[in-house]
């Protein structure tokens, strides 16, 4: 099969690779799509150890086609995910109190074991989310990752209809939760980011303020304007969206980290203690959370833009995520030719 598999010059290659036969509790799948992360390049670059000849992609949507004999979940025909988390032990604290992406012996699709920029991939059956009928299966991918890391993060802000949320970077992961905050949360949104085009895009779907931070100071226009934030979300992966973050909420306000920026964050420890800031990191979501993400998208509430694209862009398609060109998903389409 045809697969996209990091090479030890930190670069993806697509060459044919051998799928092993099924084991106790696993599914095999026939790809659809898959989106490509910004996790994604880390894992390329090397960023969190060498991964030479792990298959990429943790955004992966496709059609079950074979199952294990003692598989009781699926069955043959059934749309699944090829998530992120992709597996966990199922009897620690975490795997038992709803936080299993916690697990310390978590497996990761595209990082751990093989993931889903392939023609088919295994999955362990239990572990598999099915897409919901009427989701766009290109669709579905962006949520698969994108969607279901925002919508968790917009969980854990626990904010209210009606509250403020500031969203740093509006990118693939930021324009999902600017929608989720708004169409599913009732929230309103602060849209932060350096880039006008995609300040723009936020527009259209729905921010209630635009800032460049280039071009105004976002903390000081957001405790004037609306008295602070309730809560913030950054997506973005640089220091300063962090630590402005933290400037934007007002008392009592919650920060929640999604972005994986290499430095430290800068904390202003009588600012925390004295206003009640919580901050909080945000990785991912359970299966719950997926089905759930799904759901809301089958519903219309939340729409990923994506642009298909074939496995032979994929080096590409890095270059001009490192450029910051996207607006928006790019979606590995198994079916599309070069």
């Amino acid at each position: 099969m045809k697969a996209a598999v990091v090479t030890k010059d930190k670069k993806v290659e697509i060459t044919e690779k051998h799928l092993r036969p099924l084991r106790s509790g696993e599914a095999k799948v026939d790809v659809e799509y898959c989106g490509v992360c910004h996790t994604d390049l880390h894992v390329k670059n090397a960023d969190y150890g060498d991964k030479t000849g792990v298959t990429l992609g943790h955004e992966g949507i496709g059609v079950v086609s074979e199952i294990a004999d003692d598989v009781t979940s699926l069955k043959v025909g059934d749309r699944v995910s090829i998530a992120w988390f992709f597996e966990g032990c199922g009897h620690c604290e975490y795997c038992v109190s709803g936080r299993e992406t916690l697990c310390r012996e978590v497996k990761n699709a595209g990082y751990t074991v093989d993931g889903a920029m392939a023609e088919e991939c295994i999955v362990t059956a239990d572990y598999a989310v099915k897409v919901p009928e009427g989701l766009d299966p290109a669709a579905a991918s962006s949520v698969t990752c994108a969607g279901v890391t925002t919508y968790k993060a917009i969980k854990e802000a626990k904010i209210k209809p009606g509250d403020w949320i500031a969203i740093y970077g509006l990118g693939g992961l930021g324009n999902l939760a600017l929608q989720y905050a708004k169409n599913v949360f009732n929230a309103k949104v602060i849209a932060i980011d350096i880039n006008d085009k995609q300040l723009e895009f936020a527009k259209e779907v729905g921010a209630d303020i635009l800032i460049n931070p280039t071009k105004d100071n976002a903390e000081q226009l957001m405790q004037e304007q609306v008295g602070g934030a309730h809560a913030a979300v950054v997506t973005a992966v640089a220091k300063a969206a962090f630590n402005s973050a933290v400037d934007c909420v007002r008392a009592g306000g919650t920060v929640v980290a999604v972005g994986l920026p290499p430095e430290a964050m800068d904390l202003s420890i009588p600012r925390l203690v004295l206003d009640g800031i919580e901050i909080v990191g945000s990785l991912v979501g359970t299966r719950e959370d997926l089905r759930e993400a799904f759901q809301f998208a089958a519903e219309g509430l939340v729409v990923p833009k994506v642009h298909k694209r074939p496995i032979e862009d994929i080096n590409d398609i890095f270059d001009e995520m490192q450029a910051g060109k996207f607006k928006g998903r790019m979606v590995i389409d198994m079916e599309m030719k070069k």
